[in-house]
């Protein structure tokens, strides 16, 4: 039994990818969170980023390949397994982003901008959303930028319950959009935030 839970575990990272790469087949952008952390970052002169619950590395591994410095962390070691298979060279750290402090000095101390991509903030914990948002300013440099999209669900975290998280952890809003490619917001099931660190 531990050995079939053990390969469920390892192959879930391959599935995750391998729906990526159909979809990158069918011609689809599968890098619209890429395109706008690199407009946001040219915009501002920033160079690095922290992709929060990074998953399978998709989204820091492109980050790398266009010239920004990009570190991952995320909580699931299958996950961050095929990340670290397909850049090895890159910095993949396993934690749970509201224990950031579990990483000691393994994480660099502050980031240009951190992302919070793939609908970080619904698969969280309840109630451990507010620390995540104060983990991930602290983690910004003055002026730096937190990135977020999620669905927006009845039953899930709102955009007025995030807004008000993202002000008490010292985050003052941007820009909100309905997609990565900065499509108008106008009250859609998904949301695309942009909010900025000014202490």
């Amino acid at each position: 039994m531990g050995t079939r839970w053990q390969r469920t575990r390892a192959s879930r990272g391959d599935d995750y990818d391998a729906r990526w790469l159909a979809l990158a087949a069918s011609g689809e952008n599968v890098h619209g969170e890429v395109d706008l952390v690199e407009t946001l970052l040219t915009e501002s002169g920033g160079r690095t980023v922290l992709d929060a619950g990074c998953g399978t590395g998709r989204v820091a591994i492109e980050l790398d390949r266009r010239g920004f410095s990009a570190a991952g962390v995320d909580a699931d070691p299958a996950m961050l397994a095929a990340a670290r298979a397909k850049a090895p060279e890159l910095t993949w750290l396993l934690a749970d982003l509201a224990e950031l402090s579990s990483l000691g000095e393994a994480l660099p101390d502050r980031f240009d901008l951190v992302l919070l991509a793939g609908n970080v903030m619904i698969f969280l914990e309840p109630e451990t959303e507010g620390r995540v948002l104060t983990n991930m300013a602290a983690r910004l440099v003055p002026g730096g930028l937190l990135v977020a999209g999620f669905g927006l669900q009845p039953d899930r975290l709102s955009l007025p319950r995030y807004d008000d998280l993202a002000a008490a952890a010292g985050l003052t809003p941007v820009a909100r959009w309905a997609t990565w490619d900065q499509q108008p917001f106008d009250g859609g099931d998904y949301a695309v935030s942009v909010h900025r660190a000014d202490r």
